[in-house]
């Protein structure tokens, strides 16, 4: 799969699969509330970067930037059609050399998954970093916003009326958890969506965080 790195920091998503609808589920006189939205959160070992100086050391003394992606936030707008999440995030960055100013471009990339490892759509985009002269640290920011078809994310109504059904003590199955049903399972599974962000490393970046 090939994806089309972005020259602007604002990146747009047009998924054709998306998250459930809003459903509460009833169980023993518990009920928790299911959100549309999708989860927000940085990926595992992407949320550093470190650039070398010369690039293909790995010495301390080598190091030239690090930052860090961070404060990760999500504004979701539910409608009939589509559910619009914006996505927000901090990248904050330090630098070895402070003598004269720098813009230090950093990328970084969106991923939608469903169920939990299957990439639906993600994007590629470039964050700038400006180092004022004399300054070792530097902020920015960046934005993304997902765009989901909401009927293409609706569970069946069946699937929905065995989740949300009341269930009253003395019922056959009162005690029966309905996702101990592994179809069940898999259609909830299959409706829950996840926008993971992180910086876009090489191989060897990776290897690096790992090891770190």
């Amino acid at each position: 799969m090939m994806f089309r790195k972005l020259a602007v920091p604002i990146l747009v998503l047009a998924l054709v699969g998306g998250c459930s609808r809003r459903g509460e589920l009833v169980t023993g006189g518990i009920s928790a509330v299911r959100s549309a939205c999708p989860s927000v959160a940085v990926a595992a070992q992407t949320g550093d970067i470190t650039l070398f100086d010369p690039v293909t050391s790995r010495d301390a003394s080598a190091i030239d930037v690090t930052a860090t992606l961070t404060n990760v936030r999500s504004t979701c707008a539910e409608g009939p059609t589509e559910i619009v999440t914006t996505v927000t995030f901090d990248v904050l960055a330090r630098r070895t050399r402070t003598d004269a100013a720098r813009s230090v471009t950093l990328p970084y990339y969106v991923a939608v998954l469903r169920g939990g490892s299957q990439v639906t759509a993600k994007r590629v985009g470039n964050v700038a970093v400006q180092f004022a002269a004399g300054e070792g640290r530097a902020q920015t920011s960046g934005q993304v916003t997902s765009s989901v078809n909401t009927a293409a994310a609706t569970l069946p109504e069946a699937v929905r009326e065995r989740l949300t059904r009341r269930r009253r003590p003395g019922d056959e199955d009162a005690a029966v958890d309905p996702l101990a049903d592994p179809e069940i399972r898999a259609q909830v599974l299959n409706s829950t969506f996840e926008t993971i962000v992180g910086f876009q490393l090489t191989a060897d970046q990776l290897k690096y965080n790992a090891t770190r």
